[in-house]
């Protein structure tokens, strides 16, 4: 029984070998962030300052605009989840229970979308946003991502891991498909809507080359953009950039825990069958 519950010493040793690979540029860029500007560039690297310079923080804050890039990201990663949501949902359950002539072929043509670099399609986005007049605008950061192909797919995965009792139940109640859309499905798909929700907002959050090329006022810029600019400004003050960048990944590592039970239970739920 306690061999089940604890793996052997060499996992744990791999398994703490990975931890410290995995953390040490984290601990790295927060201690940092906390040095004097000498200590940061100081051979042999010191790990812990002198003296813990909290006063970096609100430097580094006051030295750009950065709540004007934590609104701009906080909106457009909050509105583009959520639209994901709704309409993954909606064409998952198309996908998963409805019948429709070309169904499949459909279905696969929408998976087709995945394997297509979307570096390719950059300059032909630009073009069609810029001749309908939304560059710069947030229309342009959040129209083009309101449906993903991989989120239909994996709730599509789980909707069709639902008993087919629960549906026929429904239908004898007389439940159309949209009442047992979001009074069956809905409610038992939370963990992995959360799951696909997680999966939106940090590729959202951290998205760096579709908003640089769409954004030209620092008023419109996500974090991501600002950040990069401001390292330009600041490539000799580690210290302040690496505080800068500690609270622009801050969000994203509170986020992931406080829905970390969510996001393995939802990864686990998902494409139990094919």
């Amino acid at each position: 029984m306690f061999k089940k519950m604890f793996p052997s010493p060499a996992a744990q040793i791999l398994l703490t070998l990975g931890l410290v690979i995995m953390t040490a540029p984290f601990i790295w860029m927060v201690l940092t962030s906390l040095k004097a500007p000498n200590e940061a560039i100081s051979m042999p690297p010191k790990w812990i300052p002198s003296v813990f310079r909290f006063d970096n923080y609100a430097k580094a804050w006051n030295a750009a605009p950065f709540f004007r890039y934590f609104s701009n990201s906080l909106i457009v990663a909050v509105v583009t989840t959520s639209v994901q949501q709704i309409t993954g949902l909606l064409a998952a359950y198309a996908f998963a229970r409805m019948k429709f002539p070309g169904r499949e072929r459909i279905f696969v043509l929408l998976l087709s979308t995945m394997m297509i670099p979307p570096y390719v399609l950059l300059i032909p986005n630009y073009v069609m946003l810029s001749r309908l007049g939304w560059i710069d605008t947030y229309k342009a950061l959040i129209v083009p991502f309101f449906a993903s192909a991989f989120n239909i797919f994996f709730l599509r995965q789980h909707i069709q891991t639902i008993p087919q009792d629960y549906f026929d139940s429904a239908s004898i109640d007389g439940c159309t498909e949209l009442k047992m859309l979001f009074y069956i499905v809905a409610p038992m798909s939370i963990p992995v809507l959360l799951t696909t929700s997680i999966f939106t907002f940090v590729a959202s959050w951290n998205s760096f080359m579709w908003p640089l090329i769409v954004t030209n006022s620092a008023n419109m810029r996500p974090l991501q953009v600002g950040l990069a600019i401001f390292a330009q400004d600041f490539t000799t003050d580690w210290t302040l950039l690496m505080a800068a960048s500690t609270f622009a990944i801050f969000p994203i590592i509170i986020i992931y825990f406080i829905a970390q039970r969510f996001f393995v239970h939802g990864t686990a739920a998902s494409g139990l069958k094919g």
